[in-house]
């Protein structure tokens, strides 16, 4: 019998959530002090989303991927529901001038979140179901892309254009898996490409981010003033850091330092070598995202395949952008950094991926288990 779990993966996640509360804690005591005349406002709130999110990945590893598939079409329609809800007057609520929020009392639902994790389970199932049709007619190509066009006009209408970037491009990953043409593949990002550009034009503060990402020093006391802030921060780390608790750019100077920027806090107190082995550990948490995935495809589990790979270019996608803001590499969008960044709704789905994938690894190894019973059964039989 193999063993029944991914010890990397789990040990990854548990890192990163650990890692994270540590520096939420740090990066936000001197706003929650002043805020809420408690220093360890913000993280009492996100240890309890951390139990609150392995006790839910605790309950999601018990469900059978088949439940996941079964119910695909119900979890999308759900999405819908839960992203027009949001910009309903009384029921989303509007924070820094974003309608992204459903109050649940102790924690506040990012319905995009939810969608995230739904649309990966939809598409995963589309293309078992049609997969000949997705990769060579034009029509079972176009049906899940009006699927994603609708989900991402939702998404902008909150507005949120962080998740419709990690969602779309998440989707596009997963078709181009499923062995998609590459003639309509191109086709498809070269449009991606075009209407983002587009929609980047449609408002002004888009427009000046974009502009301020290639000199933030221009606009320091402006629009570049949270990268610049955060670039400060990287620069005032050094190799080793500053030592942790010491920061100095939290001091009320880099705006949300403990939800969008941890990562650069993070880099100011533990410095470029705990930066990079917080990197490493994203890394080997995806690589083995994929390596579950591509375990279940050789063994013809091709939805416990798509949602692995689908959950895995989630989590990529959105730690990439996130850090990649916090360097400076991409334009300023608040975009949580996932198993980190303060925030129940991204911290509970990070635990429900993770789970679903140690769930997929353990179906996967119990299908290795009974065929290699069977083999072995037969060879006992042939050896008589």
């Amino acid at each position: 019998m193999t063993r029944r779990i991914d010890g990397w993966l789990l040990f990854s996640s548990l890192f990163l959530l650990f890692l994270g509360w540590l520096m939420v804690t740090s990066a936000s005591m001197e706003i929650a002090g002043s805020r809420y005349g408690n220093p360890f406002f913000f993280s009492i709130r996100h240890g309890i989303y951390l139990v609150m999110g392995l006790g839910l990945g605790l309950l999601v590893a018990l469900v059978p991927i088949r439940w996941w598939y079964d119910n695909s079409f119900a979890l999308l329609l759900t999405a819908f529901l839960l992203l027009i809800a949001v910009l309903l007057p009384g029921i989303g609520r509007e924070v820094n001038g974003s309608s992204r929020w459903i109050s649940l009392g102790i924690v506040n639902l990012q319905a995009s979140e939810l969608a995230k994790l739904f649309m990966v389970v939809y598409l995963s199932g589309y293309l078992v179901r049609r997969l000949d049709e997705v990769r060579e007619h034009w029509s079972g190509f176009m049906k899940p892309l009006a699927v994603m066009g609708f989900m991402g006009l939702l998404l902008i209408m909150e507005p949120d254009y962080g998740a419709t970037v990690v969602i779309l491009g998440s989707m596009l990953g997963m078709l181009f898996l499923s062995g998609v043409g590459m003639k309509r593949f191109i086709t498809l990002m070269l449009s991606t490409i075009a209407m983002a550009g587009f929609i980047a034009l449609l408002q002004p503060y888009r427009m000046k981010r974009l502009t301020t990402y290639f000199d933030p020093w221009a606009a320091q006391f402006d629009s570049g003033y949270q990268l610049t802030q955060a670039l400060i921060a990287f620069g005032r780390g050094g190799w080793d850091g500053l030592g942790l608790g010491n920061s100095v750019q939290k001091l009320f100077y880099l705006p949300e330092a403990h939800t969008d920027f941890v990562f650069a806090i993070l880099a100011e107190e533990l410095g470029l070598f705990g930066a990079l082995i917080t990197l490493f550990v994203y890394g080997l948490l995806i690589y083995r995202m994929f390596v579950i995935a591509r375990k279940a495809g050789e063994h013809k589990l091709l939805f416990h395949c798509y949602v692995a790979f689908g959950l895995a270019l989630v989590i990529a996608a959105q730690t990439f952008i996130n850090i990649g803001v916090n360097t400076g590499l991409l334009p300023t969008k608040g975009l949580t950094l996932p198993f980190m960044s303060y925030g129940g709704s991204s911290l509970l789905i990070s635990c429900v991926m993770v789970a679903i994938c140690l769930r997929i690894d353990q179906e996967t190894r119990h299908k290795v288990d009974l065929y290699e019973q069977k083999r072995a059964k037969y060879a006992q039989r042939y050896n008589r």
